[in-house]
């Protein structure tokens, strides 16, 4: 099923989530070397940037993953996309709150490290749902592009309203 998030044939939202995902789990990395002692003005600093560098990603990547949930039709993949949009929104309310809790003055690295861990596991499992919208229920997935590019690759357009002419050109 095509999303209106498109371009060329390839869907915007998974390319966009990749950004969040990828800065929210360095956070984390970043968040585990601060509390070796290892440095921890550098690992705060970078902990700091790469969750407020998500948050941004996420909210790009949920606002083209909120108009592909509009153009689902009522059913399991419109309920599964609920639920993982959810869990996306309680994941970036909890690194909101981490990078809140930040700006104040830490007595201690536990809270943080929590809320970065605990986002960490249910983004896991948001994805885990993306997937499921991908692979079962083929969201994003445009299944006639194959015969579209087969046809460019031919020369002739498939176009459903004319049969293609299959005489030789000898």
């Amino acid at each position: 099923m095509r999303t209106p998030t498109s371009i060329a044939g390839h869907p915007l939202h998974p390319m966009l989530v990749t950004l969040p995902i990828g800065l929210w789990v360095f956070s984390l990395v970043c968040d585990v070397i601060l509390v070796t002692g290892h440095n921890p003005d550098l690992w705060f600093t970078v902990a700091y940037v790469t969750m407020a560098g998500g948050v941004a990603g996420a909210v790009l990547a949920g606002l083209v993953g909120a108009v592909d949930l509009a153009a689902l039709p009522r059913g399991h993949a419109r309920a599964v996309a609920w639920a993982h949009m959810t869990l996306n929104l309680v994941v970036t309310a909890l690194y909101l709150l981490n990078l809140w809790l930040r700006t104040g003055p830490l007595e201690s690295m536990v809270m943080p490290l929590l809320l970065s861990l605990t986002a960490v596991i249910i983004l896991g499992i948001s994805g885990w749902l993306g997937g499921e919208l991908v692979h079962v229920h083929l969201v994003g997935v445009d299944t006639d592009e194959p015969a579209r590019r087969a046809g460019r690759r031919a020369g002739t357009a498939l176009r459903p309203d004319r049969p293609r002419d299959t005489r030789s050109r000898a």
